[in-house]
């Protein structure tokens, strides 16, 4: 399903980005090598490294985020992915479990690419911390990876509170099926936590997501109303000429 998906900017008017996913490309082994963060020397974005793991996807997903790791939405918009401090924690617990751990996030097969495809689902708020996720796309962030200030956070969700997960107005809300154009944004903002961690300028709007990957195994994180990036390296930055650009 392509869509046009339709993003506030400040107050000067509205940025419109296709929300149609594009197949990842084939990416040079030179350039790719150098652009690949690290974690206990495993290079994250290449292939197989998240097989490495052995089905431990809670413990793929922290170093991930440790490693400032970033997707690729929308055929170039690089989100880094952040996750709250609750649930770094509880993933880490998880990780510390095993695969086998029952509360592992789930990574869906290729014939899932909406969630609405997935079992169970119903147009609510809910949210498991294993199936399906809650977050956030937050704008306008100058320190995120991939150089475009653009982060998707993910927090906890269900009854251990979260000082950075959704306000009770994301959740009662919420309606993260429809188009963006017709939704209540930034309403995190209202959250201190929010502030403290991305600032008062943060453009945000609040998702459910889920995990699943393609025919090629690469890993996708996709949100409820279609829009959906693939783990990938941010473009390498194009040098200045003059200092100018």
């Amino acid at each position: 399903r392509a869509s046009m998906l339709l993003i506030p900017i400040g107050l000067a008017g509205v940025v419109l980005f296709s929300s149609a996913a594009t197949r990842p490309p084939r990416a040079s082994p030179k350039c790719a090598a150098e652009a690949m963060p690290t974690v206990r020397g495993l290079h994250l974005y290449a292939p197989g490294t998240r097989a490495s793991y052995a089905g431990n996807l809670a413990g793929f997903l922290v170093d991930l985020h440790d490693a400032k790791a970033t997707f690729n939405f929308c055929g170039g918009m690089m989100f880094q992915l952040a996750l709250s401090d609750k649930l770094h924690s509880h993933l880490s617990a998880v990780s510390s479990r095993g695969a086998s751990d029952a509360q592992q996030p789930v990574l869906h097969d290729a014939g899932k690419r909406r969630m609405q495809q997935l079992a169970g689902y119903d147009k609510t708020g809910a949210a498991d911390n294993a199936r399906v996720f809650h977050g956030r796309e937050v704008r306008q962030v100058h320190s995120a990876a991939g150089g475009m200030g653009m982060v998707l956070q993910l927090s906890l969700a269900g009854e251990e509170e979260d000082a950075e997960g959704w306000t009770k107005k994301e959740l009662s809300g919420y309606d993260g099926w429809g188009h963006d154009s017709s939704r209540k944004w930034n309403l995190a903002r209202e959250a201190d936590a929010f502030r403290a961690k991305w600032g008062a300028q943060a453009v945000t709007l609040q998702h459910r997501f889920y995990l699943h990957v393609d025919a090629q195994d690469n890993l996708w994180l996709s949100a409820e109303d279609g829009c959906e990036g693939y783990l990938a390296a941010a473009p390498p930055a194009r040098p200045k000429v003059f200092g100018l650009f």
